[in-house]
């Protein structure tokens, strides 16, 4: 049987460009490049193949994803060579996105919502479905008594507004008994009444932020200082972007948030917090594309000050939606498997990871890998 991927978020980038690129794998138009799950390490007969996913989701926007492709290939993001080639899949995938619910509760809203899901699922046959949250990032929650019990969130959304977008569409994800991904740095299913929702319900859920980037190339470089003994003085960053994800960021609410998930792999992996911001700017003309340039200083033997820059330009969404890819298998994989709550394994794919994990790229992998092993053996 298939497996659904559920997208929050569905008409953006990072959404149309996991589509086509599943559609144009599957067609042998392409190849699974930047899928680490296609790699002999991770790959198995407990992952649903990547040619039985079946796609749908939520947005806030109209516009049709034939239209979104056609733009995404105008600014090099995709081939264009690719999108008539796989212009049916992207009219099945079109059919099965669905606006945003408007609804006079939360409560309601969150029915509504999980009935789309439960419909898309009955109607393709599904084994399972996957729920990734691929939308813009919201600011930081405020904290609300209603967060901290399932019982207590329950009544509360029965007339207040207390759940951000993203959590509201974890609770109706788990309502839905399905498995859910937050590949934003926006709050989802990080709430201790949906962490016990997931439980509750026998669900696994992963997040969260995409580890994409800049991070990437921190979680790398951070444990060869630590391995050294070389002490950080500071390590400063600034991103620039463009796009949807650009214009998001360049509010302050937003950009705190990403900053703020961006720093926590220094502090984990050195073992203290070196000086030193990561900064966040829009800049329209590049697009879809990101760039960005990085300072550290440290110390060495007898006090000797020293420096490392480097910089790292890529395309956002081509590197984010191969992973996305590899969530759904991997998350659907554990749900058949019987795991359920945190998959706190799949640390290797975030910035701003699950439970107390390590931060370090090398660590992460071979936590993934082990996971991967006992999939098979479940």
């Amino acid at each position: 049987m298939a497996t659904g991927v559920w997208l929050v978020g569905a008409r953006g980038s990072v959404a149309a460009t996991s589509i086509v690129g599943a559609a144009a794998i599957r067609a042998g138009l392409a190849e699974p490049t930047g899928c680490v799950t296609e790699l002999p390490q991770l790959q198995g007969a407990s992952l649903p193949p990547l040619s039985d996913l079946v796609f749908g989701g939520h947005d806030i926007a109209d516009t049709p994803l034939a239209k979104k492709v056609d733009a995404l290939a105008a600014a090099g993001v995709v081939p264009a060579r690719l999108v008539a080639a796989v212009a049916g899949e992207l009219a099945s995938a079109d059919a099965e996105i669905r606006l945003a619910p408007a609804a006079d509760t939360q409560r309601e809203a969150a029915a509504l919502i999980a009935a789309d899901i439960a419909a898309f699922r009955d109607r393709h046959g599904l084994e399972r479905v996957v729920v990734v949250n691929v939308a813009s990032t919201e600011p930081l929650v405020q904290a609300h008594p209603a967060h901290e019990n399932l019982e207590a969130l329950d009544d509360a959304l029965r007339s207040d507004p207390v759940l951000p977008p993203s959590s509201l569409y974890a609770y109706a994800a788990f309502s839905a008994g399905c498995s859910h991904v937050d590949f934003t740095p926006s709050t989802g299913a990080r709430l201790p009444a949906l962490a016990e929702m997931a439980r509750r319900h026998g669900l696994p859920h992963a997040g969260h932020d995409g580890k994409t980037g800049e991070t990437l190339v921190k979680s790398v470089l951070a444990p060869m200082f630590a391995m050294r003994n070389l002490r950080v003085r500071t390590w400063s960053g600034t991103n620039l972007l463009g796009g949807g994800d650009g214009a998001n960021l360049a509010e302050a609410g937003p950009n705190a948030a990403k900053a703020s998930s961006k720093q926590r792999v220094l502090a984990e992996t050195l073992g203290y917090e070196p000086q030193g911001h990561t900064r966040i700017e829009y800049v329209d003309d590049i697009g879809d594309f990101k760039t960005a340039w990085d300072l550290v200083t440290f110390t060495g033997f007898l006090g000797t000050a020293m420096r490392m820059e480097f910089s790292w330009h890529g395309c956002d969404s081509a590197l984010a939606a191969p992973l996305v890819l590899d969530l759904a298998r991997l998350t659907a994989a554990a749900h058949r498997a019987g795991r359920s709550g945190p998959l706190t394994e799949l640390a290797f794919f975030f910035k701003d990871p699950l439970g107390t994990v390590p931060h370090g790229l090398a660590e992460q992998w071979a936590a993934l890998a082990a996971f991967v092993r006992g999939l098979g053996n479940a």
